[in-house]
């Protein structure tokens, strides 16, 4: 007797490839990357810091390259995922933690991360995004009444170098800063410093002209450039520019803080 295997039709695959898309627009289904429980990183607290996959941006020091295309992820249910959030609830309540949506670009998802940050709001989750600004219109006022926290990336503060770090214009972080401002969204501002590419002063000092206008940021953090994401350039087959870049010294990571400091920007 031979076993007959049978093969979905034409149709029915198609009519599959409609179902994921619609839940995807609608935001019912997200691409997961990881995810991964930390402490005293992505926030306050221990956090859930769950990684959403899609990026428009192209950051030469960026340590997830794996998270860029969207079809890469695992497909995930809000019920799914939220499910995993109220798992840690007890844990976010004794440390003053919480959930973070990272990437990636988190706002490349955002019918999904809206859905996911209206559940864990309703849940009593603290919850904060992490995110460039370059898509902060896609943050509509209903989303970032769920978000208690921005981690707002500030790659550069010149448009010449924020371009040749990134691939893509400075305007939108900064214009989603204006708005979160206005808002009084609580906001940490991360700033990565690159030897011979964010360094420079005038760089620095156009940062904190940015960062000064917005009375609303409680800490600015300077991240010193690694080299622990190089492999995974590799590993996707793309070509990293910055393979014999050092590691700032401690000594010019805590001047560039002190440069802050002067010109009056809280510096964690």
């Amino acid at each position: 007797m031979v076993a007959l295997t049978l093969h979905p039709s034409r149709e029915a695959l198609a009519e599959a490839h409609h179902e994921r898309l619609r839940a995807q627009r609608a935001g019912e289904v997200g691409n997961v990357h990881s995810w991964e429980l930390v402490t005293a990183v992505d926030g306050p607290g221990t956090r859930l810091t769950v990684f959403l996959n899609g990026c428009p941006l192209r950051c030469r020091y960026c340590h997830n390259p794996d998270t860029w295309r969207l079809r890469d992820g695992t497909a995930t249910t809000v019920e799914e995922l939220v499910a995993r959030i109220a798992r840690y609830g007890d844990v976010f309540a004794a440390t003053g933690g919480g959930l973070t949506l990272s990437g990636g670009e988190p706002l490349m998802q955002a019918p999904f991360v809206r859905r996911v940050l209206h559940e864990a709001s309703a849940l009593g989750v603290h919850t904060a995004l992490d995110t460039s600004g370059y898509l902060g219109a896609k943050a509509d006022d209903a989303m970032l009444d769920d978000v208690d926290l921005v981690l707002l990336d500030v790659k550069s503060g010149l448009p010449g170098t924020y371009r040749e770090v990134t691939g893509v214009d400075l305007e939108p972080t900064i214009a989603f800063g204006d708005r979160l401002a206005a808002r009084g969204t609580r906001v940490w501002v991360r700033f990565v410093l690159v030897p011979g590419l964010t360094d420079a002063d005038e760089n620095v000092d156009a940062v904190a002209r940015i960062v000064s206008r917005w009375p609303n940021v409680e800490r600015l953090e300077v991240l010193p450039f690694h080299q622990m994401g190089a492999d995974k350039w590799e590993r996707i087959g793309a070509a990293y520019s910055l393979a014999d870049t050092r590691p700032p010294e401690p000594e010019q990571v805590d001047a560039v803080r002190d440069r802050f400091r002067r010109d009056g920007v809280p510096v964690a």
